[in-house]
């Protein structure tokens, strides 16, 4: 396992066991992604818990097994650590409080706990319910380019991962396979045109004047955060 170290109490692997939680009656499931996220009540307060799932095609020889390379190439302590390092650095993300494996030969298992966020909606349903405005538009530009300006590479960045809390705050999660880069164009274009998909798949091209409103605003508020953080930007 891997901690939190300054908790007031220290986790417990049984907190990285869903069948517990959901045998105490004091979980609630939340579908999405692969095997979706349980919201626990834990001692040190609220939290997510998931359990990593695989996708695609290698989902149908293994659900839930990867190939044991060495602990710290485990999905579960990769996620926990670049969390730490992004929540240090003061960006919003939800703060890890506890990452374990439990390897079996050549195959392990992973779980990550994480504070819960509380009081948020993905971006997702925002589009869908075309609730978008100028000033969210520009919250999550400039919160894109505080992630990319830190070299922070999101393998899977869509409008699922994105979520705003009631003070319009963005935050970003899943970071499962992500990574810290060298700040450079190509890579972080790459990861805007991959939102931008997103939105196209949850129909943002039928939504009226969605380029003008919401997307033009969004890279505008990129564009200007990067210059002002002094890294290379992105166009899109």
């Amino acid at each position: 396992m891997l901690l939190d170290a300054s908790l007031a109490e220290r986790p417990q692997p049984e907190w990285l066991e869903r069948a517990a939680w959901l045998a105490q009656g004091r979980a609630r499931s939340l579908a999405g992604g692969r095997g979706g996220v349980l919201f626990v009540d834990t001692p040190v307060g609220a939290c997510a818990l998931r359990h990593y799932h695989r996708g695609g095609l290698m989902a149908q020889l293994s659900r839930d097994r990867y190939l044991w390379l060495g602990a710290e190439r485990t999905r579960a302590f990769r996620e926990f650590r670049l969390l730490a390092v992004m929540a240090n650095a003061g960006l919003p993300v939800p703060a890890p409080v506890a990452a374990r494996y439990q390897r079996d030969g050549l195959r392990y298992r992973a779980d990550l706990l994480t504070r819960r966020l509380d009081g948020v909606e993905p971006l997702a349903a925002r589009v869908r319910a075309q609730r978008l405005d100028h000033g969210l538009a520009a919250a999550v530009g400039a919160t894109l380019a505080r992630f990319h300006a830190h070299g922070v590479w999101h393998a899977d960045l869509n409008a699922h991962n994105i979520l705003v809390d009631v003070a319009g705050k963005v935050w970003l999660l899943d970071f499962d396979r992500c990574r810290v880069r060298k700040p450079q164009l190509a890579w972080q274009r790459a990861n805007l045109l991959r939102l931008r998909r997103s939105f196209d798949k949850l129909g943002a091209r039928r939504v009226s004047g969605f380029d003008l409103s919401f997307w033009h605003p969004l890279l505008a508020a990129y564009h200007a955060a990067m210059v002002e953080a002094g890294s290379a930007g992105a166009g899109a």
